[in-house]
């Protein structure tokens, strides 16, 4: 005997191998047509038969059941609910076979727009208001099916479908999974053995591998778009009123940066004393005096927490019309937060005549890192005759910050660390500043990467009286019992490096405390650090009754964790930016290219020309810093990867040790 049952929505008919009970009770132990094992009781089955043979009724009936008329069906059906023989009699007639009943029960089982499903082997036709919604539901359904197969050709063809152009960026980038668009363009992956992004590249839906790189990191951090609102700023009432009161500088201060800085946070000043000695003023660019904590441009700046940097461009954490009133450019007073220290004829500051106060700083000149870094040397500061600007001044902070620097390392030792060495670096070590030009020629973007090295005498200057001020600042903080972001490195682990509310000591600086406040500008947390020590300035010991944030303050130690996780982001994307225009350096003068890379370590090397890190194993088991010739081919933007083949290995290059602060710049 054999038993038709519905397993899982579809009807199957099974083989009786032995029965027992009897009526309702009854039950059977039987074989399904895959070979399976199953018990089936009474209440299970639709159907009971001896004949014709299973395989060959439920062949027919699956053939027959793809010509029953479903609206035929549903007009002989009663209103009433009804069994699979009683609807059997009025379709087919009174002599209706096994395989034109199990047909019938394939077809209502597969029709709940038609029927309603009441028990096994039970139904009740629809009544016609939910029967006509139901077949226009399935009209639309059919429909869709139809536009998103004709859209997949298109996509597989490499066409965009025109009608899905307008929304091709919220396809790619957060894509609603349950529309035809998305379902089309899933198939047309499948069918092409493309990722998504590959295929709307070849479809023209995305410009390049470098506009989805852009479009991703947008898409997560800026979704609203990067742009500032032009309602955002600091009027001109506002800023009058921030500064009118502030005191004069009796400096002329000049800034340090390179040709590509926009955003002028820092410079400094250096006056004689009567004494021989001299006092170095280091002064910051002070939004702060504007910005106020929860204002619409402290919203604005928490929200981004820094600007973004990137090959080619960058997204301000400030709107451009904030940075232009308190960049510190030249050719007039600007208002800054300066710190001044006393050093006597030697070089050697006094920490005893720290001073800080909020004040118009006339800034004289901006010097470019391009136009006289070259001129720097110890020959030409102790020069007379050197023309260049600011000689004099620079030569006095020189001195002064080869002492700054030696102090340092002396903590460095005492921390267990070796001591860093003062000036450029050996000049066959792998240079770790690049900078990179991206132009247009004729139409097509082209780059150019050019190295830089550290160690400059510059570079030592600015950099040291950046840490020392920073160091001031946590000092003054911790003093007064003022809580700020302070920048720590103590032990080792993971959380070796973190941001904290609480002073601590920066092990690999070599400073008791270190707070970022330099560049108030592009780093919300230096703009937080700047309203504490304002406070500060204006109430001294009472600073604490007025500063935006007081001690233990939960709102503090929330940008703490929000800061250093953007940070790392925005870090992480630049490097990723920075990967993508080595490898189309690698490509924009042909397939491949030989360069010659250093192993670091773990198979890993990096380009010596470019800073492009790639796995290399065949240089796993040789020392660090072993160089080779390989060549390069394979390049792909979007997975931002290159296959290597080892040419030559030459041997082992020793490199002394450079800097330790781990994100690689001083403030």
């Amino acid at each position: 005997m054999n038993l038709l049952y519905e397993e899982g929505g579809d009807m199957k008919i099974a083989t009786v191998q032995s029965a027992s009970g009897a009526g309702d009770a009854e039950s059977w132990q039987a074989t399904s047509l895959s070979g399976k094992k199953i018990k089936l009781k009474a209440k299970e089955v639709w159907l009971r038969f001896e004949k014709p043979e299973a395989q060959a009724v439920m062949d027919e009936a699956t053939t027959l059941s793809k010509d029953i008329d479903l609206q035929l069906l549903w007009d002989c059906a009663p209103d009433e609910e009804f069994g699979l023989v009683d609807v059997a009699g009025e379709y087919f007639g009174a002599q209706a076979t096994i395989s034109q009943q199990t047909a019938l029960a394939i077809a209502l089982q597969g029709a709940p727009v038609f029927f309603r499903r009441k028990g096994r082997g039970r139904f009740q036709r629809a009544p016609q208001e939910q029967l006509q919604a139901g077949l226009a539901a399935l009209d639309r359904k059919q429909k869709e099916l139809q536009q998103q197969s004709a859209w997949q050709q298109q996509l597989v063809m490499g066409i965009f479908p025109e009608t899905l152009k307008s929304s091709a960026q919220q396809l790619l980038f957060s894509p609603d999974k349950n529309t035809s668009a998305y379902k089309a363009l899933l198939a047309a992956c499948n069918e092409t053995g493309e990722s998504p992004a590959q295929l709307m590249i070849r479809c023209g839906a995305i410009d390049s591998p470098l506009a989805y790189h852009q479009g991703m990191f947008l898409k997560a951090h800026f979704p609203q778009g990067a742009e500032h609102s032009s309602s955002i700023g600091v009027d001109a009432a506002t800023y009058a009123a921030a500064v009118a009161e502030l005191p004069l500088a009796q400096v002329n201060a000049f800034s340090i940066d390179d040709a590509g800085t926009t955003e002028i946070d820092d410079a400094l000043s250096v006056t004689e004393l009567a004494d021989g000695g001299h006092r170095v003023g280091i002064h910051i660019a002070a939004p702060g005096l504007a910005i106020a904590k929860d204002d619409p441009l402290d919203q604005v700046a928490r929200s981004r927490m820094s600007t973004v940097y990137f090959p080619g461009d960058k997204i301000t954490m400030l709107p451009n019309s904030v940075i232009e009133q308190f960049s510190l450019d030249a050719g007039a007073p600007r208002p800054a937060l300066s710190i001044y220290v006393d050093i006597d004829s030697e070089g050697i500051a006094n920490r005893d005549s720290l001073q800080m106060r909020a004040e118009m700083v006339p800034m004289a000149a901006n010097l470019r890192l391009e136009d006289i870094e070259h001129l720097v040397s110890e020959e030409s500061l102790q020069d007379e005759s050197a023309s260049y600007p600011y000689r004099t001044e620079l030569a006095i902070l020189w001195k002064a910050a080869k002492h700054l620097h030696a102090s340092r390392q002396e903590k460095r030792i005492a921390n267990g660390l070796r001591a860093e060495q003062l000036g450029l670096i050996d000049p066959n070590a792998l240079a770790r500043d690049f900078h990179f030009q991206i132009k247009n020629i004729n139409g097509v973007e082209h780059v150019e990467i050019t190295p830089r090295q550290r160690g400059s005498i510059l570079d030592t200057i600015v950099a040291e009286w950046m840490i020392f001020c920073n160091s001031a600042s946590g000092q003054l903080l911790a003093d007064h019992g003022l809580p700020g972001l302070f920048r720590t490195q103590k032990g080792w682990g993971p959380l070796r490096t973190r941001m904290q509310t609480t002073p601590g000591p920066h092990e690999g600086l070599g400073l008791d405390y270190y707070a970022w406040c330099t560049s108030p500008l592009r780093r919300y947390s230096d703009l937080v650090n700047q309203w504490q020590l304002i406070a500060l300035a204006k109430h001294g010991v009472t600073a604490k009754m007025v500063a935006p944030f007081p001690p233990r303050d939960a709102a503090l130690m929330g940008i703490a964790a929000d800061f250093e996780s953007c940070y790392q982001t925005y870090g992480e994307y630049q490097d990723r930016m920075e990967k993508y225009w080595c490898l189309r350096w690698l490509i924009q003068d042909g397939e491949s290219k030989n360069v010659f890379v250093r192993h670091l370590k773990e198979g890993m090397s990096r380009l010596e020309l470019v800073p492009l890190h790639l796995p290399i194993p065949e240089l796993a088991s040789h020392p660090r810093m072993t160089r080779a010739q390989v060549a390069l081919a394979d390049v792909d933007l979007l997975q931002l990867s290159a296959a290597a083949r080892v040419l030559e290995i030459e041997a082992k290059v020793e490199v002394p040790e450079v800097s330790a602060e781990e994100d690689g710049s001083p403030d």
